[in-house]
């Protein structure tokens, strides 16, 4: 039994993910330097991992709770990293877009909040809206810090991420018990339709 737990937590797409939780101190450590460039370098190579962890985890049918739990948390703990450092390194760029960065912040709580009030867990759906946020907001952040007046695709992945919180509160009002991995909250709409409902006996 301990075995197969070891097997399952240090599997390759587990230890992605456990890599990318590890570079998060990293940085926020060259974000206070102020290296701007080096913080990008190991963004990038943050955000490679990101692309690879799910596609090995389907591919060598190792994906489990456990994987998208720790997806889950390196994603936000990776996305805190981004906004501190827009502030330490980019202090100007921080400024001209504080309230985004405010309402980006702002709109990963709800799903939290509901999911650990409903389920007591973290909500780990990584649907088709936030894989398409999570991976539009790497050029979109590139974008903001190495050229100047170029905020819109910053301001558009942040409305993006409005949308994934909706979508995630509003999954977790519609599950029974806790899920992780769903497309989309119209899968789930079409799921439960398909599912026969209690059988009536007289």
């Amino acid at each position: 039994m301990d075995t197969f737990k070891k097997e399952r937590i240090f599997s390759i797409p587990n230890i992605l993910s456990l890599s990318r939780l590890f570079m998060v101190p990293v940085l926020l450590w060259l974000a206070w330097l102020g290296d701007g460039s080096t913080f990008l370098l190991l963004l990038a190579f943050s955000l490679l991992t990101d692309c690879f962890d799910g596609f090995l985890a389907r591919k060598l049918g190792q994906t489990t709770e456990l994987g998208a739990k720790l997806d889950t948390w390196a994603d936000v703990l990776t996305y805190g990293a981004m906004a501190f450092g827009l502030m330490w390194a980019w202090p100007e760029q921080f400024q001209s877009e504080r309230w985004f960065v405010a309402l980006a912040i702002v709109a990963n709580l709800p799903p939290i909040i509901v999911c650990l009030a409903r389920f007591g867990c973290f909500p780990s759906y990584h649907t088709w809206a936030a894989k398409g946020a999570a991976l539009l907001l790497a050029p979109a952040f590139f974008w903001l810090t190495l050229f100047e007046d170029s905020s819109w695709p910053f301001r558009a992945v942040v409305l993006l991420h409005v949308w994934v919180a909706i979508e995630e509160v509003l999954i977790t009002f519609m599950l029974k018990e806790w899920r992780c991995n769903i497309p989309s909250v119209f899968h789930l709409m079409t799921e439960n339709r398909r599912k026969p409902g209690p059988i009536r006996t007289n």
